[in-house]
């Protein structure tokens, strides 16, 4: 079952404040603010941009903790890292809006709030998709691209993954607030059993359960009202994207085992991306980066390095 290099030698400046305005259809959406990890135990290179990474569905920015590390140690020129959350994930804030057009304008605003004038950036599945469309729209903010295990083209793969069942079915987990957190997610674990037959997928799920230091109760830190009511159109469908083009260096990297990323994807990814390779990592599925993160990261590294 599957879900859905920067070598620029100038110092960052803080985009002036028309940029939000003047970005064509981002003019009338409101960003959130994201939430995001900072990673630079190795000093990074001040004239160097950073790396942005952006998770899929159901993910959050701790997937990336290991990954993250790495890349800020093995770089050369080093860099900065953010890992971030997506609107309606990890600790950024919950919204009843949830579409491609709504997270690059959350991720415009990160840049000026982190005084970011181009980045690298990674983006796996919903995040790929993302990255994606603020390429595509603001070539000028990317220098270059990693999209992990998605492709542009409409849908998503695995046609048989019936995503809002999942968020249906997290929303009636029922679980009495005096439980820990390990009874909750064992408790979580069967009664998401009756529909999801992987242990994987349901342990991946339950990372998002979490018990509030408030109340006590548990919660879910994904939004899932908001996420199962603008699906289809805020997350199976990518945006029209026609005429539009990213000619910076960018790399797919597709899990052997997935379908994500389709043969038949590979003219419209070209027609997009001109400057674009594929690479698909045998025995892996749609998270290339857990199944197979030493392969994952040689790759990134590799692509990193030398653009």
């Amino acid at each position: 079952m599957n879900l859905g290099a920067v070598f620029c030698f100038h110092r960052f400046r803080l985009l002036p404040k028309r940029s939000l305005s003047t970005f064509g259809p981002l003019r009338n959406l409101v960003p959130v603010e994201l939430s995001y990890n900072v990673y630079e135990k190795t000093k990074s290179d001040p004239q160097t941009p950073p790396l942005l990474i952006l998770h899929g569905l159901f993910g959050s920015k701790s997937n990336w903790n290991s990954l993250s590390k790495a890349f800020n140690q093995k770089t050369k020129p080093v860099r900065k890292i953010y890992s971030i959350d997506a609107r309606n994930h990890g600790e950024s804030p919950h919204s009843d809006l949830h579409s491609y057009e709504h997270m690059i304008a959350d991720l415009v605003a990160l840049y000026r709030k982190l005084n970011i004038e181009k980045a690298s950036v990674i983006g796996h599945s919903m995040g790929g998709r993302a990255m994606m469309l603020l390429a595509l729209k603001h070539p000028e903010l990317i220098e270059n691209a990693i999209i992990v295990d998605i492709s542009p083209t409409p849908g998503l793969g695995t046609s048989n993954t019936d995503i809002p069942l999942f968020l249906r079915s997290m929303k009636l987990i029922k679980i009495p607030a005096e439980q820990t957190i390990h009874q909750a997610r064992k408790t979580a674990d069967l009664q998401l059993a009756k529909i999801i037959a992987e242990k994987p997928l349901r342990d991946f799920l339950i990372t998002n359960l979490v018990k509030s230091d408030e109340s006590g109760e548990f919660r879910w830190r994904i939004n899932l009202d908001s996420l199962e009511r603008n699906f289809n159109s805020g997350v199976a469908k990518f945006p029209d994207v026609t005429g539009m083009q990213f000619t910076g260096p960018t790399l797919f990297i597709a899990g052997g085992r997935s379908d994500y990323i389709k043969k038949s994807d590979v003219p419209i990814i070209k027609q997009l991306f001109p400057n674009s390779d594929i690479r698909y990592v045998e025995g892996a599925g749609h998270w290339v980066h857990s199944e197979k993160s030493a392969v994952f990261a040689e790759i990134v590294l590799s692509f990193l390095n030398k653009n």
